[in-house]
């Protein structure tokens, strides 16, 4: 069975930019930027992971990070890279590129 998330994307932003994504089983949820567009900063506290695909740069970080499994943190950022159709996508514990 596949485990299933649900995404929030505001009105005012782009389709990653401002995008959520969430685990309704555990309550964490994901925050997804573009890190050649936005002016994404990591935040104190909480797990970041770096996608790139192609020409892309994408950066995922918790929201409410309280000792969540990161395999957990990892399946989600999958998970919303297939949504995407990433199939080329290369997941990052740190950023690839100097932005």
């Amino acid at each position: 069975m596949m485990t299933k998330y649900f995404i929030s994307i505001p009105k005012h932003s782009a389709l990653q930019d401002g995008t959520t994504i969430h685990d309704p089983d555990t309550k964490l949820k994901v925050g997804v930027f573009n890190v050649l567009k936005s002016k994404f900063k990591p935040r104190r506290g909480e797990k970041c992971f770096y996608v790139t695909a192609g020409n892309q740069t994408l950066a995922f970080e918790t929201q409410g990070y309280k000792k969540h499994r990161k395999l957990l943190i990892l399946q989600m950022v999958a998970w919303y890279c297939v949504y995407l159709g990433l199939m080329e996508a290369q997941i990052h514990s740190h950023l690839p590129i100097a932005c």
